[in-house]
């Protein structure tokens, strides 16, 4: 399937620092369906990033811009940005490290609400354990995300 390409603007979602760009096209025209689309897309021909089309109360279908990206790219709201979009059909799958693995082997009920929970949901966990600098942070992010689970928090 051929790359949709557009530029957008970078649009703040209300007062937060969160961002988003407008789909311009009929998601419906080009996937063929109507809700959510997994794509992946590249921003400023350099920023890869793998998310959602969604419809959010929106006229149309959004696609977040992560802090990350807008860092990636030097932009920020109101700004504007080349896009290329495609439709992402590989499965996700996330790569958890051994000591991660064990705390799950360790409580099997997390491990169970965790494997329901959304691409993203997981990712962000995982992140956020991988992105400590002492082992001891580490260890503590484990043992709180083991409890965040069980408490039904879906995301760190």
């Amino acid at each position: 399937m051929p790359s949709v390409d557009f530029t957008a603007v970078i649009l703040q979602h209300g007062s937060i620092n969160a961002a988003f760009i407008e789909f311009p096209f009929s998601v419906e025209e080009i996937f063929g369906k109507k809700g959510r689309i997994k794509i992946k897309a590249v921003f400023d021909g350099s920023a890869e990033y793998r998310g959602s089309l969604v419809r959010m109360k929106t006229e149309c279908h959004i696609l977040g811009v992560t802090q990350e990206i807008r860092k990636q790219i030097g932009k920020t709201f109101g700004d504007e940005v080349s896009v290329s979009v495609i439709e992402d059909r590989e499965e996700r799958t996330l790569e958890m490290a051994e000591d991660i693995t064990f705390v799950f082997n360790e409580n099997p009920e997390a491990a169970k609400r965790f494997g329901t929970m959304s691409y993203t949901h997981r990712k962000e966990y995982i992140r956020w354990i991988n992105e400590a600098k002492k082992p001891e942070t580490r260890e503590n992010r484990k043992k709180k995300m083991i409890e965040m689970i069980l408490s039904g928090k879906k995301g760190v």
